[in-house]
């Protein structure tokens, strides 16, 4: 999916107070929507937006039953068909998420729906409905100036870039629930996280090229960095290499064969029988059923390639960074000093 936020326009917003009903916190509702001028528009309809990036994995929403019974789902696609009617049915998400709101560790926070249009997806406009929590305060300085006369007031606010929850329901794809973008800054660890993502907005990864492309290369990095040391004596320059080896085979192929993977990356029999065995107990674990083969997603190998470590630590003294070849770098132990080493081969010095 191709995606344009840059032309996006705030056109509505309607903000609510939703506590954790666990603990006994109530939710409080606004009259109306809240009013803008231009300028707060465009301020605030950019630090909304800005939570959502082209490397994030797409969603839908869905429902064991059926779409009719996901509750965000049908507040979207209302809105959607009739934006003045966002305040109304913006109350209706606000009660939906207290209800959500089952452990006692969910924090209370303001809750704020908002209507998009101008958003570009694959070409064509379409609109957009937020939803953003904000969780966190901060205590900020307001210094008023009468003449000669200075006062300070401390007050407390939230940061509009760094909203603590975010969801955007793109108006595509509405038969088989929608584009849907997400951001939760608790990293989806433990309950009150994933509350979020699966008891509130009921939503599920889309089974496409990003998906499977960012989860596959998420098992092989897994496996290589965790799962390989626990099971086999191997040293860290292999390591390293089968790491870069993983990210050139998905930066130079379209398409992605799970055959010639493994035989490209992995050359040892008895760590290739392993790896079948640690993907099959992931996907388990994660509920994932990847095919095995699939086209290969850019942008999700770009953002899987920064965190993909390609660096041999020494002590705290030297970092070496490993892209190519590890025949060029041998290991060997000096009995003089009683150390180990490395020596590194190379043709010119940059």
């Amino acid at each position: 999916m191709m995606m344009d936020l840059s032309n996006a326009r705030l056109t509505a917003l309607s903000v609510h107070f939703v506590g954790n009903k666990s603990v006994g916190d109530d939710i409080l509702h606004s009259a109306r929507p809240i009013a803008f001028e231009e300028r707060e528009r465009i301020v605030l309809g950019n630090a909304l937006l800005g939570r959502f990036t082209l490397d994030m994995s797409r969603y839908k929403f869905e429902h064991a039953v059926s779409l009719d019974y996901n509750g965000v789902y049908n507040y979207c696609l209302e809105t959607l068909a009739e934006p003045a009617d966002l305040h109304k049915h913006a109350m209706n998400i606000a009660k939906h998420l207290y209800e959500s709101a089952t452990h006692p560790k969910i924090k209370a926070g303001d809750l704020y729906v908002c209507h998009f249009e101008n958003c570009v997806v694959n070409n064509a406009y379409v609109d957009a409905i937020g939803i953003f929590k904000a969780e966190s305060k901060n205590d900020y300085l307001e210094l008023d100036i009468a003449g000669k006369d200075f006062e300070l007031q401390l007050k407390q606010g939230i940061d509009i870039h760094k909203m603590d929850k975010a969801c955007l329901v793109l108006a595509s794809n509405a038969e088989a629930g929608f584009d849907v973008l997400i951001y939760d800054n608790a990293n989806n660890k433990g309950e009150e996280a994933v509350y979020w993502r699966e008891t509130f907005l009921g939503i599920a990864p889309q089974a496409n090229e990003y998906y499977q492309t960012n989860e596959f290369l998420n098992i092989a990095k897994q496996f290589i960095a965790k799962q390989i040391p626990e099971e086999f004596e191997i040293d860290k320059t292999e390591q390293i290499d089968m790491l870069n080896k993983s990210v050139e085979f998905f930066k130079n192929n379209t398409a992605f064969d799970k055959k010639r993977f493994v035989e490209e990356v992995i050359q040892d029999d008895s760590i290739r029988r392993s790896f079948h065995k640690f993907e099959e107990a992931y996907s388990e674990t994660h509920d994932i059923a990847l095919p095995d083969q699939f086209d290969i997603s850019v942008q999700a190998v770009k953002k899987q390639a920064r965190v993909f470590k390609s660096v041999l630590k020494l002590d705290k003294n030297f970092h070496i960074y490993i892209h190519g070849d590890k025949d060029l770098i041998e290991k060997g132990y000096d009995q003089t000093t009683g150390k180990k080493y490395y020596k590194i081969y190379y043709d010119e010095e940059f």
